[in-house]
């Protein structure tokens, strides 16, 4: 696990910000889910002998016995809460919530990561698949990224799956002993999760393997088809990945992910997801469709960082106040500034004004506002520009907040895009 310290949070602060932007301007509405749910959630809507849930998951019993688990992925909560409190559909929502899982710590994936995510439950129209891929698209897009890929699969429904799982079952069975030592061995459990294995064994003996879309039902081959051609129509680039069957059992249909070109291969993807049209039935709900897709924080910065985009760049701050003259003027008009919506700071302890001076100019501040005897006896204030050579000029001290709201408008202005 890790810790976000400033200035690099103001990152993270920046990245929700756009991310609510952009998919509130969808009519997706902010859900809080809790940190922990009863491990019956994850063991109906994840499946109990994913490796996620059997190895990874932190688990716990609380002081009544319950077995608790702290929240391992963001979709099973979300569909949980719409069971709850059954919303009218079509319901659209999205989070900004940490995920705990006990694996092993990775480029950007750590025991504690951060999810962003959008689920919208109700319609099965394909064209809500179109919209969901294409948010995901276009957030990566306004970040600056443009190493990134986007690949896409079908995963059938109850009525195309037995059928082509039964042919992979028949097709892996020939080749279990070219298979790695841990799908040897679940072969029959999930033999779509060989499909997704990364040890060069399993890639090799699954190769030739029958893809999934060829063994569609007409209706999930038609759903398909009609978000291939709105991606299209929408410009959004992307390949199909007959390997791409994604890790959860509840996902049907659509699946997709995204991948940086820009990061090592091996831990590339910033972000997936899907259509999981069982998952509110497995929960207790009557039948309701969904679809929606999830991204890690930590890794999207490490591909941002990767293409030289979205740098680290706290807010401006307008103002220091060096008061030497007790402090009490401090007070109040560093309370006058902030009610005015100003960003700004101070100095504290009776520090000499050099040393004040010092840490103003190290707080990036635009100006110092310094109030010494003469100030204090004047009902003034000295404004010192701190990032340009332009004289110092006193101000009343009813005329502050005019001064440095002007002041910083012209500055930003003069050196936008600098």
């Amino acid at each position: 696990m890790h810790d976000v310290l400033w200035p690099e949070s103001a990152r993270w602060e920046q990245v929700l910000a756009q991310f609510a932007h952009l998919v509130e301007g969808a009519a997706y509405g902010l859900a809080v889910t809790p940190l922990i749910e009863h491990i019956a959630v994850f063991h109906r809507g994840v499946g109990e002998d994913s490796e996620m849930v059997g190895k990874e998951m932190y688990t716990f019993a609380d002081r009544d016995g319950q077995v608790m688990a702290l929240r391992p992925e963001g979709t099973a909560p979300i569909v949980r809460a719409f069971v709850q409190h059954n919303p009218t559909p079509p319901w659209k929502t999205w989070y900004a919530a940490p995920a705990f899982r006990h694996e092993r710590p990775q480029h950007g994936r750590y025991r504690q990561h951060f999810q962003l995510g959008v689920e919208a439950l109700g319609p099965a129209d394909p064209g809500l698949d179109v919209e969901v891929v294409s948010l995901a698209h276009d957030f990566f897009t306004a970040l600056g990224l443009r190493q990134f890929t986007l690949n896409i699969n079908s995963m059938g429904d109850g009525e195309c799956r037995p059928a082509y799982l039964a042919l992979l079952r028949d097709f892996l069975a020939e080749r279990r002993d070219q298979l790695c030592d841990a799908h040897r061995d679940r072969l029959d459990q999930n033999p779509l999760r060989v499909l997704d294995c990364k040890t060069e064994a399993c890639r090799a003996a699954t190769a030739n393997a029958p893809h999934f879309i060829d063994h569609l039902c007409d209706a999930c081959g038609e759903h398909f088809a009609r978000v291939r051609a709105g991606l299209d129509a929408l410009g959004v680039p992307y390949e199909i990945d007959h390997r791409l069957v994604r890790g959860f059992d509840y996902y049907t249909r659509t699946t997709f992910e995204f991948a940086s070109g820009a990061i090592d291969a091996a831990q590339n993807a910033i972000g997936g997801g899907g259509r999981y049209d069982g998952l509110v039935e497995m929960l207790g709900g009557d039948p309701t469709p969904g679809i929606g897709f999830g991204l890690g924080i930590e890794r999207l910065l490490i591909a941002c960082d990767a293409e030289g985009v979205y740098p680290t760049v706290p807010p401006v701050l307008e103002a220091y106040v060096v008061d030497v003259t007790g402090g009490d003027v401090a007070i109040e008009l560093t309370a006058e500034l902030r009610r005015a919506g100003l960003r700004v700071d101070r100095g504290f302890d009776g520090r000499s004004m050099k040393s004040q001076l010092k840490t103003a100019d190290r707080s990036g501040a635009l100006v110092a506002l310094i109030v010494g005897s003469n100030e204090l006896a004047d009902g003034a204030v000295t404004l010192r520009p701190l990032r340009e050579e332009t004289g110092q000029r006193s101000v009343d001290r009813a005329d502050v907040v005019a001064e440095v709201r002007a002041y910083a408008a012209e500055h930003i202005a003069t050196h936008k895009g600098t």
